[in-house]
């Protein structure tokens, strides 16, 4: 009897510590997870709902997601990275600015241990991401060009790139090797859209003064939506609205869907943020959970013009 008084006093006294222990434990464990998110632009409502995408995913998981805003601007876009590492974050989900210039920020998660999901436009140094998931770009920029040329036999085509999101590089490609070598169809690149309605629009307005008011493109192709609806407001300040330009954009956006409709605008290959943004975030937590995943994951694009614009929602993505 006195030897089991004895071992009972023992594991009472060893109770709190092992309670203390376990309650630690358990407490690690439900701690939430930090995820953050950077996009190259938040003016652009593409971005919003790609973001509240991944967002719903990571909350329905019990965890925070934080998120910055460079503006365009790749060394701020590589500060803000760092200053969300320092505040813990476990995953990234990352919309470069700059396709190149966003290797810094892509080392310094590496040495974090930081998980890097890269979401709708690639970065060149891929070899420091988990995966990519994006639209199939490049099939949006031939669905434009057939469309194109289904509606025209030639034509002189205005394009508004952006050299340094590869995204809309890999559009632009998709068009141009679909028109090929034929000679009825005359591209010329403006490489200073940055993908923004108010750049674009700037972009025509000054080509429209250059030429004394005229405007002698038949096509117009946007690297994105935004790019599109920036050069049909400079024709409409212009009254050049009328001309019969062909305008194409990529996204398949409300706004854009919306001057469909009124028939402004002649097509957009869709894309799908709310689709991307979901894949992404399911992506991070299979990899977190120990599954393999897959390194490149593309989302299909669909074309809409008037023809079919009826089996789509106007008001919302795709």
């Amino acid at each position: 009897m006195k030897q089991f008084w004895k071992w009972t006093a023992l594991v009472l006294a060893l109770l709190p510590l092992t309670g203390c222990s376990l309650t630690a434990e358990l407490s690690a464990q439900n701690d939430p997870r930090i995820f953050g998110a950077t996009y190259m632009t938040r003016n652009n409502p593409y971005f919003d709902v790609l973001h509240n995408a991944i967002e719903s995913v990571v909350e329905s998981n019990g965890d925070i997601l934080i998120v910055r805003d460079p503006c365009q601007d790749q060394q701020k876009q590589n500060e803000q990275i760092l200053e969300m590492i320092d505040e813990g974050i476990s995953v990234l989900f990352l919309n470069p600015a700059d396709w190149i210039e966003v290797k810094p920020a892509l080392e310094a998660c590496r040495e974090a241990g930081v998980v890097v999901i890269n979401v709708d436009t690639v970065v060149q140094d891929t070899e420091y991401v988990v995966s990519v998931v994006e639209t199939d770009n490049y099939q949006a920029g031939v669905f434009c060009a057939r469309e194109m040329m289904t509606q025209i036999t030639e034509g002189d085509i205005l394009v508004l790139g952006n050299p340094v999101q590869m995204s809309i590089v890999n559009r632009i490609q998709g068009f141009v090797d679909t028109i090929g070598d034929n000679p009825n169809f005359r591209v010329q690149y403006v490489e200073t859209s940055a993908g923004e309605f108010e750049i674009s629009a700037d972009v025509v307005n000054e080509i429209i003064a250059q030429e004394g008011g005229q405007f002698d493109f038949e096509v117009i192709l946007g690297g994105n939506d935004p790019s599109a609806l920036g050069a049909l407001a400079a024709l409409q300040q212009n009254r050049l609205e009328d001309e019969g330009v062909l305008i194409y954009g990529i996204d398949g956006s409300p706004d854009f869907k919306a001057m469909l409709e009124l028939g402004y605008v002649s097509g957009t290959s869709t894309q799908s943020p709310g689709t991307i943004g979901r894949v992404a975030a399911e992506t991070a937590y299979a990899y977190l959970d120990g599954q393999t995943v897959e390194p490149y994951i593309s989302i299909e694009p669909h074309l809409i013009t008037e023809d079919n614009l009826e089996y789509y929602e106007i008001n919302e993505w795709e």
